[in-house]
């Protein structure tokens, strides 16, 4: 296997494939981590369990149908994300959204590494009596982190195999106790909150926020797969894991009121054993995260190996989870949801349409001017909906991916042309 760079900027060989099972746990697996638990207990309490429902289908439906498509370009590309990135925006056009993607990477590495912190922390407070410094906890789990990123696909799959089984019987086992302590299933479904604290459109708009760099990022996992099909089933760690994950939150947190995970648990009398699982699987997440973080930055500063790019990103984003990034958690998810679907949608078109499914590394250029303008203006009409200067779908992620899809087919009308007439 190519050691030194994860295939960062070459096509993955035949040795190196593997099932579209693996890789479906790897992707449930980033779904079993605190800050989905988070978001799926914040919305749950915000806007009550029938419209969080509502949500948790209307994000997933449209991450799931974006994947179906991205995974297939990446299984039959054998292409990193930030390789596909440079026939669709060019060599120097590509550094500056494999850039953006990095930071979004690392903004999610970094909340994640927070909300683990602070997990280990309260644990260390229910258990022991003793709280330890964070910034402490921050630095150590990092380390595990970094270390196992530095090892690889093969590292994380190997990790991913192990805690997601197990996590998810282990959730089930914590719903049953919350219901069983209770008056059982009405209560919860019937529940709305005092106060609502934002709307059913926020709450979905947040949820692909939260995912929208996934469908992005598919291809750095299904350029490993064997086949298409493969391909279709590894897409089922989106289908079932995530919307999974969130309503197991939902119900936990509304039976005890609480969005805080360790809390949750606490009340159930299960904190010890939740907090060794959650911590497993925020491992993996975070892993994956970094993984592809490292992938982006490889493409943009290309003489360094994979493990010092490791290395480098893992310190960035420690710093970024000691500065407290996570608060503002809820404006950076909405700001991918401008950002990231117009990439998906330029990507998509230039592998189907413009470049007909073929890719030739020879065919590189420095600019691809089209792919640049084309995200631009979606980019910024996106964030003029977002802000409500005025409306176009009423869906800001939607109005991003469909403006860049249709701008990017119309500058490249003359491939068509040429290819149909």
């Amino acid at each position: 296997m190519a050691e030194n760079n994860q295939y960062a900027t070459s096509k993955v060989t035949s040795e190196d494939f593997t099932s579209g099972w693996t890789v479906a746990l790897i992707l449930a697996g980033m779904g079993f981590s605190l800050p989905i638990l988070f978001l799926g207990s914040e919305i749950a309490l915000g806007i009550g369990l029938k419209d969080a429902l509502i949500a948790y289908g209307v994000s997933t439906l449209v991450l799931t149908i974006l994947c179906l498509v991205t995974t297939i370009i990446g299984t039959r590309s054998r292409l990193s994300t930030y390789m596909i990135l440079r026939f669709s925006f060019g060599e120097q056009g590509a550094k500056i959204i494999n850039f953006i993607i990095g930071l979004s990477l690392l903004g999610w590495f970094s909340v994640a590494l927070e909300l683990l912190a602070q997990a280990i922390q309260e644990t260390g407070t229910e258990i022991l009596g003793i709280t330890f410094p964070l910034w402490i906890i921050v630095c150590v789990a990092s380390v595990f982190i970094t270390v196992t990123t530095i090892y690889g696909i093969r590292s994380i799959e190997r990790l991913a195999n192990i805690a997601v089984p197990i996590l998810s019987v282990f959730l089930f086992y914590a719903v049953y106790v919350a219901l069983y302590q209770s008056a059982g299933y009405p209560d919860i479904w019937a529940y709305q909150p005092l106060e609502r604290n934002m709307s059913l459109f926020d709450a979905t708009s947040v949820l692909i926020g939260s995912s929208v760099l996934v469908p992005v990022l598919m291809a750095d996992f299904s350029r490993f797969i064997y086949n298409d099909k493969q391909s279709y089933i590894a897409v089922l760690g989106i289908v079932i894991g995530t919307p999974l994950v969130l309503f197991i939150s939902a119900v936990m947190a509304i039976k005890s009121g609480q969005a805080d995970i360790i809390q949750i648990m606490k009340s159930l009398g299960l904190v010890l054993p939740a907090f060794i699982l959650l911590f497993v699987s925020t491992w993996v997440t975070n892993a994956t995260n970094l993984y592809s973080t490292v992938l982006t930055f490889s493409t943009i500063q290309t003489n360094w190996n994979f493990k010092l790019m490791s290395l480098i990103t893992g310190l960035l984003g420690t710093l970024l989870a000691l500065f407290q990034f996570s608060e503002y958690l809820f404006a950076f998810l909405d700001i991918l949801g401008v950002f990231a679907p117009s990439i998906s949608a330029i990507y998509i078109i230039d592998f189907f349409w413009v470049r007909n499914q073929k890719y030739d590394l020879s065919e590189i250029n420095s600019w691809n001017t089209k792919g640049i303008i084309s995200w631009a203006i979606a980019s910024v009409i996106a964030l003029l909906t977002y802000f409500e200067i005025f409306q176009l779908t009423h869906a800001h992620f939607i109005d991003s991916f469909l403006i860049a899809g249709i701008l990017y087919a119309f500058l490249n009308k003359d491939v068509f042309v040429k290819r149909y007439r």
